[in-house]
């Protein structure tokens, strides 16, 4: 007796479009989040660059903020603005945070929030 067995390959209609939904959302999500870690990177370097500027922690805070916006336009980093950068100064000692956060929406009132807080301290 030979009996034939029919096997089911390949994907249905339904799964495929259940597949293709779930790879467009996840390329709708990297396509939304990785600017802004791809921005951040870009104050992650801002703060470095300042920090090695001989003689930063005896410039003024204008001069200091002056230094990161003019890297930040350089840049095209729009989501840091001037009152996100914190200045501490005492002496020979400097410390520079910013602290930043950015909301991007996604879908209808669905967002995402990213914090960040980022510094550097010089002197002693």
């Amino acid at each position: 007796m030979n009996i034939l067995h029919k096997r089911q390959q390949g994907l249905t209609l339904i799964s495929l479009i259940v597949l293709l939904g779930f790879i467009g959302s996840v390329a709708l999500l990297v396509l939304k989040i990785l600017p802004i870690y791809l921005d951040h990177n870009k104050v992650v370097n801002a703060l470095n660059q300042v920090k090695e500027i001989e003689g930063i922690e005896n410039q003024s805070e204008y001069e200091i903020k002056n230094s990161f916006a003019k890297k930040f336009n350089i840049n095209y980093v729009y989501d840091i603005k001037p009152q996100d950068i914190h200045i501490t100064k005492s002496g020979g000692y400097l410390k520079v945070s910013i602290e930043y956060e950015v909301i991007e929406p996604i879908i209808g009132n669905l967002s995402v929030l990213a914090e960040f807080n980022d510094s550097f301290e010089v002197g002693g």
